[in-house]
């Protein structure tokens, strides 16, 4: 849907070109690009690209177009030369807020290093030996650094690449962390504890950029909150996460014979602690079927159950 509708500029002044979505006014940045050699044209155009054609960009604007970000900048090397540059592509709510200092290349190189340091501070905190240097590799730092980038701050992976928060995803990922940093599992549970209905069930996903998610019959979502709430004390001995005072959402419930509505969901004015939030969770998991084995609802982690439950029969 934004096809079409992203605006672009180039600012002469700053040597940048920035561009903004028209199509929606939930989401509030822009985008923009800039390098430390001067911007000898751009496009925002994808369908002008050509990587064979040595030729200007056409300097067109995104809207109504393909869009993209694209410039073209000039370097000369002499034999056996080097030299460094740098490319930033950014995001910021306001195009005055635009950072600059990367224009200079030891700033990029101090902010690389400042970044390595963040890093080994968080990944460095276990280590692991085996006599498989691909395992050791893998899990002294690697793995641990995709679960927290990838699926805690981009909420990115291969079911997962929209940027929404989903209320079993990123719970079940906290949940590596606790050797790591346990106060990432506290947060997540907080967060997710005010997606939870009135009546116990979750949103699905949803974005916070927007406020809106999917109101689904997933019934496992519900207890992952618990799950991980259990998880968490045993590993940390906080109990006092229990009453800390959370709000709810409001929102249209499910009609008969309705799998899920993607909606604007509001706070609501109730607020009961996390202990209740659990017990919420719990209480609406606790139906039973005709032969008195706990209805599956549907989704269930495993989405071979996924419609077995949807009509509300599945046991």
């Amino acid at each position: 849907k934004s096809e079409g509708n992203i605006k672009l500029k180039y600012d002469k002044q700053r040597d940048l070109i920035y561009s903004k979505n028209l199509y929606t006014s939930s989401v509030k940045s822009i985008s923009y690009l800039y390098s430390s050699q001067k911007i000898l044209s751009y496009t925002g155009n994808s369908s002008s690209l050509n990587i064979y054609d040595n030729k200007e960009l056409n300097m067109e604007d995104a809207l109504g177009n393909r869009p993209c970000m694209a410039i073209k900048i000039s370097l000369e090397l002499k034999a056996f030369e080097e030299k460094e540059i740098s490319f930033i592509l950014g995001a910021t709510e306001n195009e005055n807020d635009i950072c600059l200092e990367y224009k200079q290349i030891e700033k990029c190189k101090k902010e690389f290093q400042e970044t390595k340091k963040y890093w080994e501070n968080i990944l460095e905190r276990v280590k692991v030996k085996t006599p498989i240097d691909s395992m050791n590799i893998m899990l002294n730092g690697w793995t641990m650094y995709q679960t927290i980038s990838s699926r805690l701050y981009a909420r990115s992976g291969f079911q997962q690449s929209g940027g929404a928060y989903g209320f079993r995803d990123q719970l079940q990922d906290s949940i590596s962390t606790k050797f790591l940093n346990s106060q990432m599992i506290k947060k997540q549970i907080l967060k997710h504890a005010m997606h939870q209905f009135i009546q116990g069930d979750t949103e699905h996903w949803w974005h916070d950029e927007t406020q809106r998610g999917i109101r689904t019959r997933f019934s496992d979502d519900r207890l992952w909150l618990v799950y991980v709430t259990i998880e968490y004390i045993n590993f940390t001995g906080d109990y006092d996460i229990l009453d800390i005072e959370i709000p709810y959402i409001e929102g249209k419930q499910l009609e008969e014979g309705k799998d899920e509505e993607y909606d604007l969901h509001v706070v609501s004015s109730l607020k009961e602690n996390l202990y209740m939030h659990c017990i919420r969770a719990i209480d609406i998991s606790l139906k039973f079927g005709e032969n008195n084995l706990p209805l599956i609802g549907s989704g269930d982690w495993n989405d071979g159950f996924s419609t077995v439950g949807n009509k509300g029969k599945g046991e």
